[in-house]
């Protein structure tokens, strides 16, 4: 009960859109390069590097980052995009719990370890 009210629902929805409100709040104003729209995805890019972790952050439905932005990350990212609108708020929480070793975070391991710059590309893949 307490999952289907949480997960694929309304409230987890809210906070996706909670959530993305918060990283155009923070990405906009920071962004100097180019801001767009790449499928539910909104690239903030030229943040500086203290405004984000890694390569790249994605809040909500907005991805923060300095110029990462190859097609292989953009569809790292939007798979991060359907988890926060999955768990909205919880994501945060869960992401934490996951662990910040990418190798073994579901979450990273889900939206693509190679397209996230984690592991190498496989030959032919």
């Amino acid at each position: 009960m307490l999952r289907r009210l949480l997960l694929d629902s309304p409230v987890s929805r809210a906070g996706f859109a909670f959530a993305t409100g918060v990283g155009l709040a923070w990405g906009l104003p920071l962004s100097v390069g180019r801001v767009r729209r790449h499928g539910e995805l909104i690239v903030c890019s030229g943040l500086p590097s203290w405004a984000f972790r890694r390569g790249g952050v994605c809040v909500g439905r907005v991805y923060l980052t300095d110029r990462n932005v190859s097609p292989a990350i953009l569809r790292h990212e939007l798979v991060h995009v359907r988890q926060w609108r999955r768990y909205g708020m919880l994501f945060p929480l869960l992401y934490l719990l996951a662990g910040v070793d990418p190798l073994r975070n579901r979450f990273e391991i889900e939206a693509g370890l190679e397209d996230g710059n984690y592991l190498p590309r496989r030959r032919g893949g």
